[in-house]
């Protein structure tokens, strides 16, 4: 099977490192050993301070010293991360788990998309690239279904049994990454740091389309994942602790319908329209949700994942075919990057301002802010490609 059985293993790769138990229930239990949703938070922003210290050196690592070797130390960080998160004793192992996962965000974030997409270029198959992501991604979403259900029910019982049965899966992605074969059509570039560097940057810059979608890939993943990491605090003024699994596994059952079906839609819809309307359908479905806070409301925020996939995907799409092949995980990165310093600043604004003001008055202001990325979309359409010039010979 050689470098084809990548796809396989990558997708079941995604599905055991998203299979974390506690997730429903993260923020609750981080307040919960903090003693504030703003100390909760920082956690997550933790998490986004230092994967965004490390996106860039470890997107060069991928770049240079293959795509293999970084998934699997991305592996080990993560299942060192949930293990400290377990530990949690006081607000100093939740730390450590948060700069341990911080780094296996940064060795996965541009480095797993370019190994999909190079093992396709390897087998001839890059132009099966958006189908292919969007079959491995609802990995993502079938593990968060599954795992939001079952740790709701066992975090209502025990927090600690939660977080420790979390680390098991991290385990077995470590195993799934070793059987992973490099691509060939990647090779280390012999070019020097800082020169590579430079020229993804100057890719971004010089590229009108790619500078415009990264600016609404950041400000959108900023402010659309804090409100994702914050609603189970909105939803326990809903519904009871064992239910909240349930709201966040709707949500992720749909996104794994979207993910999967995301190729064959985009090829009908196209991606301008999937991404334009997707985002302001969900959002304005989030807002009426919390505006107008019931019983429905988990249910109709959750309903709001069936764009999730599409858009993602369509996105991911769009940015795959104008990074240049020398730099691609480089380019991921400089891009995750400012989602993950976004994503830092945002969490702790938003903990603060619940703090402050209280849990619904603070999710309707991140939920307004989540229109902005519309206009940069739109100006990332109207922009002309040059995807030709940026490419280099396979």
């Amino acid at each position: 099977m050689g470098v084809r059985r990548n796809i396989r293993l990558l997708a079941w790769f995604n599905f055991m490192l998203d299979f974390r138990l506690y997730s429903p229930v993260a923020i609750l239990y981080f307040s919960q050993v903090t003693g504030s949703f703003s100390l909760g938070m920082s956690i997550f922003s933790m998490i986004m301070f230092s994967s965004a210290l490390l996106e860039v050196p470890t997107g060069i690592i991928s770049d240079r010293m293959g795509r293999k070797r970084t998934l699997v130390w991305g592996a080990v960080a993560s299942t060192a991360s949930v293990a400290f998160y377990a530990i949690g004793g006081g607000y100093a192992a939740l730390l450590i788990g948060a700069g341990l996962e911080g780094l296996s965000r940064a060795l996965f974030s541009g480095n797993n998309t370019a190994l999909l997409y190079d093992t396709l270029r390897q087998i001839d198959s890059s132009e099966q690239y958006q189908d292919s992501l969007g079959k491995t991604s609802a990995m993502f979403q079938v593990a968060l279904a599954t795992a939001s259900l079952v740790g709701g029910i066992i975090a209502a019982v025990s927090y600690p049994a939660v977080m420790w049965l979390s680390v098991i899966p991290q385990g077995i992605g470590i195993m799934l990454a070793l059987r992973m074969v490099e691509p060939q059509v990647h090779s280390p570039r012999s070019t020097n740091v800082y020169q590579h560097l430079r020229e993804s940057l100057k890719g971004i810059i010089r590229n009108p389309r790619l500078r415009a979608l990264s600016a609404a890939s950041i400000i959108g993943y900023a402010f659309s994942e804090s409100a994702w990491e914050f609603r189970p605090t909105f939803f326990q003024l809903i519904w009871p602790p064992w239910l909240i699994g349930a709201a966040r596994t709707i949500s992720n059952v749909g996104a794994a319908f979207s993910f999967y079906l995301a190729g064959r839609i985009i090829r009908r819809f196209g991606e301008r329209r999937l991404i334009m309307s997707g985002i302001a359908l969900s959002e304005t479905s989030n807002l009426l949700a919390v505006v107008f806070a019931g019983p429905f409301s988990p249910l109709l925020i959750g309903a709001t994942s069936v764009y999730f996939g599409v858009t993602m995907v369509s996105i991911n799409g769009l940015m795959q075919t104008e990074f240049t092949h020398a730099q691609r995980a480089t380019m991921g990165s400089l891009n995750a990057l400012g989602g993950s310093l976004g994503f830092a600043i945002c969490s702790l604004a938003l903990g603060a301002l619940a703090d402050r003001i209280g849990v619904i008055p603070a999710l309707i202001i991140v939920t307004l802010l989540n229109y902005l990325p519309l206009w940069w979309y739109r100006q990332a359409f109207r922009a002309p490609s040059t995807v030709a010039q940026n490419q280099d010979p396979a």
